[in-house]
């Protein structure tokens, strides 16, 4: 397991809410002479994005992000993105976050499945916060953090071995390896069968640096090309022109990352049979103990680093909806397997608080409450809120 995999992992998941939170914004987005009050306009969209971007590239989360660490549960980073998709005016309700999530962790297991090379993740990375800087153009002092951003990457992930790069990525696939959610993208461009398992390519560019398959070549004790035979291998590989750039600019070549939402496309997910029939058996990987040590440790940290932006006045949050209408998203919250449902953690004090300063004081600010259920009033605009943590 690679302790470097963290912030990857983080920045392309994030990428990934980015983009269809976009895209979601974007499909109810009202013209400001036309919105009622509970609609959403388009200066509300670029202010959820500019608030969620700004927390998720706090300079001080990104110190803790970049510490050498092991990756933690699903559970740990769900929670994670439940306070990061909450850092402005908009609210999501469990449904319609499961749906986020499954859209996130989907894209980019994909993403990771096809890298032609181990170290193209980190292309993967660039071009998310590519498309990133396009959402905040307007915004210099965010594009400032975000800039910030692609110079410890290129910083600490610029010198890594071919070696270090394959230990990420699998550290990465065994994180994916039991996520088998269907979505409807991939589906209509046959890029995921059935069973939520996704088609691998037998064409295109083959990696960088190596020769497109068909030739075996047998050498001698000198290094010497004695013979060389060929071989059909069933694919229609191509040489790859150039190398993506790693710099702060430049032609990434690799597509990967991409924002696949940009032809405004509807996105739905569905739970595959093999996923349910895992459920039970992936149930503690998903679902463990919130208040392991490490693992408390770990969201202590990242939240204390993390500066939510509170709204001003009496202003509620609005309601997103990822679903086409809410007796979908009704449905979907019912339908969903209990053990692939993410609750919030409630994290209560322990022992442990006398021995750590730092965590003392965090978990001294969080308020511990019941998770309410979900009323027909609870679901109005404004007032759809996650049961998490209430401030820090």
């Amino acid at each position: 397991m690679s302790v470097r995999t963290l912030p990857l992992l983080f920045l392309n998941l994030g990428g990934e809410m980015l983009y269809v939170l976009d895209q979601r914004l974007r499909a109810q987005n009202i013209p400001g002479d036309k919105a009622r009050k509970d609609e959403w306009t388009e200066v509300d969209r670029k202010r959820v994005l500019n608030d969620i971007i700004s927390t998720m590239f706090n300079r001080k989360f990104m110190e803790e992000l970049f510490k050498p660490q092991e990756l933690y549960s699903k559970k740990a980073l769900r929670t994670v993105y439940d306070r990061l998709a909450h850092a402005s005016i908009m609210r999501l309700n469990q449904a319609s976050m499961d749906k986020l999530y499954d859209l996130m962790t989907m894209a980019f297991k994909y993403q990771v499945l096809l890298c032609p090379r181990p170290k193209d993740v980190l292309l993967v990375t660039f071009n998310h916060l590519d498309s990133i800087k396009g959402f905040i153009q307007d915004s210099p002092t965010i594009l400032h953090q975000v800039d910030e951003t692609f110079r410890q990457l290129t910083e600490i992930y610029g010198n890594l071995s071919a070696g270090e790069f394959q230990m990420i990525r699998q550290t990465l696939l065994i994180f994916f390896q039991d996520l088998h959610i269907r979505v409807s993208t991939f589906l209509k461009d046959k890029v995921q069968n059935s069973n939520g398992r996704f088609v691998l390519p037998v064409s295109g560019p083959v990696p960088w640096g190596t020769e497109v398959p068909g030739v075996i070549r047998i050498f001698n004790d000198k290094g010497e090309e004695v013979k060389k035979t060929g071989f059909k291998h069933g694919g229609n590989y191509v040489a790859a022109q150039k190398e993506g750039a790693f710099e702060l600019y430049g032609d990434r070549v690799l597509k990967l990352g991409t924002n696949m939402y940009s032809a405004n496309r509807p996105v739905e997910t569905h739970m595959s049979a093999t996923s349910k029939n895992l459920a039970s058996k992936t149930q503690e990987n998903i679902a463990p103990n919130p208040l392991a040590k490490e693992e408390l440790n770990f969201l202590a940290r990242l939240m204390g680093g993390m500066e939510i932006k509170k709204t001003s006045g009496p202003e509620p949050g609005f309601r997103l909806n990822l679903f086409t209408t809410d007796e979908e998203e009704e449905h979907a919250a019912l339908s969903r397997p209990e053990e692939l449902s993410y609750e919030v953690i409630n994290i209560q004090a322990t022992q442990d608080q006398q021995r750590n300063e730092e965590l003392a004081r965090i978990m001294g600010e969080f308020e511990i409450t019941e998770q309410p259920e979900i009323t027909e009033q609870s679901t109005s605009k404004g007032d759809d809120l996650l049961a998490m943590m209430d401030r820090l």
